[in-house]
């Protein structure tokens, strides 16, 4: 058991941030052992299918999020340092990693081990300008044309926690944070597969990130040197990869705003898809669906993402707000 203990100072810091970057390490481990998380099998089969045909060499990135018991080194996914999720920003923070930093993240007991890797040890300047590139190219594979519904999901859990605080303050939100988590007084127990023992935060803080991809698992960072983190699935992720219910008969409301045709494409895509499968799905002509692409997109409510020869469609964070507000009443 983890023991995380607080202060007063320590409560008055902590916070919430969300990190694109986490969400391409952790999601890696899934697509290595797919069978293990048959709840994300629809995202599992079809990035996989798309990392494929693009043929994007992620060797690297992979060789740095081992499974279990092999830990990810810290400096990957370090804690971020503004809380709007900003992938680019957190990619210059790795970048620019200090080299000392790379070879005593690769050099522990727990440390992955790869051909690439020791390359990587040899020359931190290189090896991670190639994995940031990486990083980039399998952010646009695999996780890009998801990220509109996963940021609305973590951003409702940080609204969510934000009015537990307003409630009950932080006892009530640390209090439920995940079955794996508990709080008493001031210190914050955490069922870990690696960590043990107290932990004092020092004033600065706990910085708390939702993850759709640490689910079924929580990760903490208490390293010296390092923002103390936790990392927890937030409520909702069995639902994120399924199908709204109803979405062959769109909401009344939102037909009437955009037209019957837009509102059904718009309720079809819970997952990326292409003008054709669109088509296939609907019964549309191409041609009629990539009309009404055209002009959802330029209202800003689809957003095309490139794989391979084909272009994926799929809703933004606006098209989300729009689907979700008649059931909210």
């Amino acid at each position: 058991m983890l023991e995380l203990e607080f202060t007063a100072r320590d409560l008055a810091r902590t916070r919430f941030a969300l990190s694109p970057l986490w969400e391409v390490v952790a999601s890696v481990r899934m697509l290595k052992d797919p069978q293990e998380y048959g709840l994300f099998r629809p995202w599992t089969e079809q990035a996989g299918q798309r990392l494929e045909a693009d043929g994007l060499d992620w060797g690297l990135l992979a060789d740095l999020a081992p499974t279990p018991p092999r830990a990810i080194p810290l400096f990957v996914a370090p804690p971020p340092t503004t809380s709007p999720a900003d992938l680019g920003v957190e990619l210059a923070v790795l970048r620019a990693t200090p080299a000392e930093r790379v070879r005593s993240g690769l050099g522990g007991r727990s440390a992955p081990r790869s051909g690439r890797l020791d390359a990587l040890r040899e020359d931190p300047r290189r090896g991670l300008a190639e994995l940031a590139d990486v990083i980039e190219a399998y952010w646009e594979l695999a996780l890009a044309p998801y990220w509109p519904r996963m940021r609305s999901l973590l951003e409702g859990e940080v609204l969510h926690r934000a009015r537990m605080l307003a409630e009950g303050g932080a006892d009530r939100l640390l209090a439920d944070l995940d079955p794996a988590v508990g709080w008493d007084t001031d210190t914050l127990s955490v069922r870990h597969l690696h960590g043990r023992g107290a932990r004092q935060l020092d004033g600065r803080g706990l910085l708390l990130v939702p993850s759709v991809f640490a689910w079924p698992r929580v990760f903490s960072i208490t390293t010296p040197g390092w923002q103390p983190t936790l990392r927890y699935p937030p409520r909702g992720v069995a639902t994120l990869w399924e199908r709204r219910t109803g979405a062959a008969e769109p909401l009344a409301a939102l037909a009437a705003l955009v037209g019957r045709g837009r509102a059904r494409l718009l309720a079809e895509l819970d997952a990326p898809a292409s003008t054709a499968e669109l088509a296939r799905r609907t019964g549309i002509t191409a041609g009629g669906v990539s009309q009404h692409l055209a002009v959802l997109r330029s209202a800003g409510l689809v957003a095309g993402h490139r794989t391979g020869r084909y272009v994926l469609y799929a809703r933004t964070e606006a098209a989300e707000v729009l689907l979700a507000a008649p059931g909210r009443g």
